[in-house]
């Protein structure tokens, strides 16, 4: 066989990869397994219902399944979503009572596969998502270990010693990886890594504050790649700074510190007085839209949202109203030509279906529905008291990000 050859394959006969980066499953996980974990998509990781709405009434054969076969089964390495989108029109998998899954393109039973040996189908995957903003550094610092050979990067060593990471899902970011859980700076923290293993001159107890206190700064923005860059030690609280400078003469030794990955991570010894909840964060969190008018748009209310959480005490009570006026701007900007109050309602449930529980209770909670968010952004654009709100506001921008992602995000 040649390295890559094009071939008709059954969709019938597709199997789907275990192991994709995306969100891993048991080895021995059926597809109806995996569909089933795709559909309830906790981890906001599949977005099939962004997929088949991208696509339109017709499959798109783009971009084609990467297939590897192991004793005769077609293994879908790369394409799991669209393969997935297959099997549910053809019906070879069934989805959930209540689970809706409008305009599914058209397929027939036979689609086309770029079929490979798997060092060329993992160079293929790792291509297309190492640095397309689809893969979080945990990703693919897993995948880079597990299936191209390199060594243990000191930030999977210590998600796999501690669990840090897990359980603090805000440390997953390019920065912290690069620039803080790093091997220089973890020894400069009393941390080391050595055969696969961390290492700690610190007692437990001293070493999860520690580790908890630079969550603490990555999750406050205290350390950001714009606040206090490169200067890990220097914002840590004092009790922390005191804890390393005593602890630094210690022989160091195998830690054994863990982290509940259904908690955050316990405080640190002593922390500086602030509020005890920290503001929910506008558009639900970080959006990954395509370069352009929308992206920057985007991008320049987060800043001045940011400005508003780091000012609100010189500030006027109205300054909310002018986040909620930007916010109709951007609806605007995104409607590309058509009105926006149509475009926010014609999107409103389908990016409606991506959010938690949690988050559609907020929503709820703030009464912003598919009927009342045209008028709460008009609302903004007079002026009017009512959007002073900040937290209906900031209700407002997550149903917006949904629907912002649905057109303008960059495809998984």
């Amino acid at each position: 066989m040649n390295s890559q050859e094009i071939k008709l394959i059954p969709v019938k006969d597709l199997v789907l990869w275990t192991e994709n980066p995306r969100d891993p499953v048991d080895a021995t996980a059926s597809d109806q397994d995996i569909v089933n974990r795709a559909l309830e998509d906790k981890k906001s990781k599949w977005t099939l219902l962004r997929l088949a709405k991208s696509m339109g009434k017709h499959y798109d054969f783009s971009e084609l399944p990467t297939v590897v076969y192991h004793e005769g089964k077609p293994i879908v390495y790369d394409g799991n979503r669209r393969v997935i989108l297959a099997k549910i029109k053809l019906g070879y998998v069934t989805i959930p009572n209540g689970t809706k899954i409008v305009n599914l393109p058209d397929v027939s039973e036979e689609i086309p596969c770029n079929v490979c040996k798997e060092k060329v189908a993992i160079d293929n995957v790792y291509r297309k998502h190492a640095d397309s903003g689809s893969w979080n550094p945990l990703e693919r610092d897993i995948f880079v270990h597990k299936f191209m050979g390199e060594q243990k990067s000191p930030f999977l060593i210590l998600e796999e010693e501690t669990g840090l990471i897990t359980a603090n899902p805000h440390l997953n970011k390019r920065f912290v990886q690069e620039e803080i859980l790093k091997e220089d700076i973890l020894k400069s923290l009393g941390f080391s890594v050595e055969k696969g293993r961390l290492y700690s001159v610190h007692d437990d107890e001293s070493a999860k504050s520690i580790l908890s206190d630079i969550s603490e700064k990555v999750k406050s923005e205290a350390i950001s790649t714009r606040n206090n860059r490169g200067k890990v030690l220097d914002v840590l609280e004092p009790a922390s700074k005191r804890l390393i400078t005593k602890n630094a003469s210690n022989q160091s030794h195998l830690s054994k510190v863990r982290f509940d990955p259904e908690h955050e991570a316990t405080t640190p010894l002593r922390q500086t007085r602030r509020t005890s909840k920290k503001a929910n964060e506008l558009f639900g969190g970080k959006l990954y839209l395509r370069s352009g008018d929308v992206s920057n748009l985007h991008r320049d209310i987060t800043d001045l949202y940011n400005f508003y959480l780091s000012n609100k005490k010189k500030l006027s009570q109205s300054f909310p109203g002018i986040i909620r006026m930007s916010l109709r701007l951007l609806c605007e900007t995104a409607s590309d030509g058509q009105r926006f109050d149509n475009y926010l309602k014609d999107n409103f449930d389908t990016a409606k279906q991506t959010l938690d529980q949690d988050t559609k209770t907020t929503l709820a909670g703030q009464n912003v529905t598919k009927e009342s968010i045209a008028q709460l952004l008009n609302a903004g654009a007079h002026n009017y008291t009512s959007t002073s709100n900040i937290e209906q506001t900031v209700a407002i921008s997550i149903i917006i990000g949904a629907i912002l992602t649905l057109k303008y995000g960059k495809e998984q």
